[in-house]
């Protein structure tokens, strides 16, 4: 491999011939070979999107002139459009600030700027710290293309993925109208429910975290930019903090505002932390939902067999014919995921010694994780199997005549303690609730009839 010298402030580095980054990133690469997983690229975008915002800013107060500014845009379009992912190496056990995630950016859109640089233009050399961190430290941008990348993460993939299951089920729920079914508590039976009522319940699961998130939103929008190293906004021009965020704001479509308390912004990860919890219970709802679906599905023949679900592959390498609930699987695994993934950000947005926060890595790479997986399975959940649930109506029917708990429709006639006789009655000779009631003398077959109604009882 051929290689060229590149300097920072501890002097020259050796750095691949033909790659876009410099001395910084290089003593990064080497210094921390430290596990696979590599910076994600969804804060190498933000990074992008901040650093083009940064310049505009810069412009407009007079700091950047107009040429360098476009050329850094220029740039910056180039790795939004994914055309540089092989220049972002770093991986994510760095320095806990994410100092050199931001050099890298920086070097990148350097040297890169500078290979399409018209001399006759843009006369000077692009420098990294210069020229592409102008007003900026790693400090405060950091955290502003962590707030940027959870705010598109959540707001592009994982609400859309919510809303998409939950019209799913408001759909299944129109179909399902009027089948009754045994309902369960504790796992075992109790009073009827409409099967609608029970994917009710999921659809309401979804709707209730999809608003939870959305009620995190304003925070994530909350820009630590401006508050440079410690957060008093030293080597930043006056309004650059509110010129920026507005022109974040442009070039996503997505409000986002300057935080007034940059030593709040940089301290503390309290935004994200709240913003993952938000996710982990939308995590615990898809486990309980999954949990469900595979319950009901259990079987063919010797579970409850309430539903069926689509028949995706094999499900043993030995016993022929059997299929697995095997998308309620992936989306449990990937709720333990994000569970744990939780415990990690709590415990790093803890750590927010005196005026920085350096676990901002970790927490980067553990929430754009959840959010990824959760949306993945969610939609995969959903075409892969809650899109092909059908109720088996005859098994729901059969479970439901042979529910004891359907005796609870007689309390108001016999009383409590008579309707209990009547199950436990019931229950020990194998019989039938009405043969059970006829038996003890509470009811005559007629009264029976007339108030034992399981379809009203929901």
């Amino acid at each position: 491999m051929e290689y060229r010298m590149e300097h920072d402030s501890m002097g020259e580095v050796r750095v691949p011939a033909q790659a876009l980054w410099g001395a910084q990133t290089q003593r990064s690469h080497e210094n921390f070979c430290i596990g696979t997983e590599r910076m994600p690229p969804e804060i190498v975008r933000a990074f992008a999107l901040l650093k083009k915002a940064a310049a505009r800013a810069n412009c407009e107060l007079d700091r950047m002139d107009e040429a360098t500014c476009a050329l850094i845009g220029t740039v910056c379009d180039e790795i939004l459009a994914n055309r540089h992912d092989d220049a972002f190496p770093l991986v994510v056990w760095q320095t806990g600030s994410g100092t050199q995630s931001n050099m890298n950016v920086n070097e990148v859109i350097a040297n890169r700027a500078n290979q399409l640089r018209d001399p006759s233009v843009v006369s000077t050399l692009l420098h990294p710290n210069d020229t592409i961190n102008m007003s900026q430290s790693s400090n405060d941008t950091f955290p502003t293309a962590l707030h940027i990348a959870a705010t598109l993460a959540l707001t592009q993939r994982l609400l859309p993925a919510v809303n998409k299951l939950a019209h799913t089920f408001a759909r299944l729920e129109r179909e399902n109208r009027g089948v009754i079914k045994a309902g369960r508590t504790h796992l075992q039976d109790a009073v009827p429910i409409a099967f609608s009522q029970e994917i009710s319940g999921w659809r309401g699961m979804l709707e209730a975290s999809a608003q939870q998130i959305e009620v995190t939103l304003p925070q994530l929008a909350q820009l630590a930019l401006g508050g440079t190293a410690v957060g008093t906004g030293l080597n930043a021009p006056a309004g650059f903090d509110v010129a920026v965020a507005r022109h974040i704001s442009d070039l996503t479509g997505v409000q986002f505002v300057t935080e007034r308390n940059k030593f709040h912004a940089l301290a503390s990860k309290d935004a994200i932390a709240f913003a993952h919890g938000a996710v982990r219970t939308l995590a615990a709802n898809m486990m309980k939902i999954a949990n469900d679906v595979r319950w009901l599905a259990s079987g063919p023949r010797n579970g409850l067999g309430e539903i069926r679900i689509p028949e995706n592959e094999p499900g043993s390498s030995i016993m022929p014919g059997k299929v697995n609930p095997t998308q309620c699987e992936a989306v449990t695994m990937v709720a333990v995921q994000v569970m744990g993934n939780d415990a990690t950000i709590g415990f790093a947005a803890s750590q927010g010694n005196f005026e920085l926060n350096v676990f901002m890595p970790v927490i980067a790479y553990d929430f754009l994780q959840s959010v990824g997986l959760l949306a993945d399975a969610i939609l995969s959940f959903d075409e892969h199997c809650a899109t092909g649930i059908r109720a088996n109506r005859a098994k729901m029917q059969q479970n439901l005549n042979d529910s004891l708990m359907l005796v609870t429709c007689l309390n108001p006639h016999i009383g409590y303690e008579n309707a209990a006789r009547v199950a436990h009655k019931a229950y020990e000779e194998g019989t039938s609730l009405r043969d059970a009631c006829l038996a003890l003398g509470y009811l005559t077959g007629d009264e029976f009839d007339r108030v034992f109604k399981p379809e009203e009882m929901v």
